[in-house]
């Protein structure tokens, strides 16, 4: 829960029916005690994987409108900023304008910039936006890019241990974040070999059993402690866990994930456990709930009849456009039925971010 009477200003998408960026982001804050003032940089009725879908995007200067008027009327009172999903360069430098103004009056915002560009290989939305995030990176307090959002923030191709230290070196001397947290990332043998042993998922014959990594780095000041030890300024702390592979496709994971790390967050108290930090304290919070959501999400649409979970095939579903719809449908975020998780209740097991001994030394 939010250690005290915190407002989250949420600037990411929309959408009427199902789970993802603002939907999937703004009711896990406000079941841990958070204040939300939206802001929808789209406004769709439902989200892409469905096939087709109507709505609109929300223009720069529309927004420009709304941070204007809200400071105006003296409403811009945000502690922490959350922004998600915002398709264009320009919409995106109108919410850097902001975020800079914000940290500006209040050095203390606690910024968490999702840099949400494309997955897996392929970029959705306009690519004139990655060199304005680039710009925005030194803003914020967490970043929470994907395994292709990395690459492209940084030009650093993400194919050994090497371009790993590479890449978030990139991150924290060149940007200057302070945060890195990549999670969903799929667990090839190179990384999984480099893996804590503690943490490492058993391997058959020449393959790992699927599971996906989720890596937290975070590089103290120069007078930063942890448990009573002074750290050392020249390398980041470094945490990873590993979560089993849920089969099927879901929406909004990243969303959710951002949402209740940005809640879990609070850099100023002191981790009960030893070689933890505020970031791995909070992303052990929020992959544990993240991944309960999903495993409620899975039974329920499991339980669904046989004609809303068939498996996708491209020609059918161009030819039965319903068919995909449906598959969709049942596989939004349980969210509203998953909300004692999201609260903590019948969390039985959290999945406690592991310090990456050797990490920084490896290089």
């Amino acid at each position: 829960m939010a250690l005290a009477e915190e407002r989250v200003l949420s600037i990411q998408s929309h959408v009427v029916f199902g789970y993802v960026g603002g939907k999937a982001a703004v009711f896990p804050l406000q079941c841990l005690g958070y204040d939300v003032d939206v802001v929808n940089t789209v406004n769709f009725s439902n989200h892409s994987g469905y096939g087709r879908s109507g709505g609109s995007k929300t223009t720069a200067e529309e927004l420009k409108t709304i941070f204007q008027a809200m400071e105006r009327n003296e409403l811009l009172r945000p502690t922490r900023l959350l922004t998600g999903y915002i398709p264009g360069a320009e919409a995106l430098s109108a919410v850097e304008k902001l975020a800079s103004k914000l940290k500006h009056a209040k050095p203390s915002l606690i910024y968490l910039l999702d840099p949400v560009m494309g997955d897996a290989g392929r970029i959705y939305v306009a690519p004139d936006v990655i060199p304005v995030y680039k710009e925005m990176l030194p803003l914020a307090t967490i970043i929470t890019p994907n395994w292709f959002e990395v690459e492209l923030l940084t030009d650093i191709k993400l194919n050994d241990i090497e371009s790993l230290h590479q890449a978030l070196e990139i991150l924290h001397m060149k940007y200057h974040v302070p945060n890195v947290v990549i999670s969903s990332i799929p667990l090839e043998p190179w990384l999984a070999e480099a893996l804590p042993p503690s943490i490492r998922p058993t391997k058959h014959s020449d393959s790992y059993e699927p599971h996906l990594l989720c890596i937290a780095s975070s590089f103290p000041t120069a007078s930063a402690t942890l448990n009573g030890r002074v750290l050392h300024p020249s390398q980041p702390i470094v945490h990873a866990q590993c979560v089993p592979l849920i089969p099927g496709y879901f929406s909004g994971v990243g969303d959710l994930f951002s949402a209740l790390l940005l809640a879990h967050f609070h850099p100023d108290t002191t981790p009960e456990t030893l070689h933890a930090s505020p970031l791995s304290t909070a992303v052990s919070q929020a992959l544990s709930k993240t991944h309960a959501i999903l495993v409620m999400t899975q039974a329920v649409a499991e339980a669904l009849p046989e004609e809303e979970r068939l498996p996708s095939d491209d020609e059918l579903d161009v030819e039965d456009p319903m068919r995909k719809i449906r598959r969709m449908r049942g596989r939004e975020l349980a969210l509203v039925r998953g909300q004692d998780l999201i609260r903590g209740h019948g969390i039985t097991h959290v999945r406690e971010m592991i310090s990456w001994e050797g990490f920084g030394g490896s290089k």
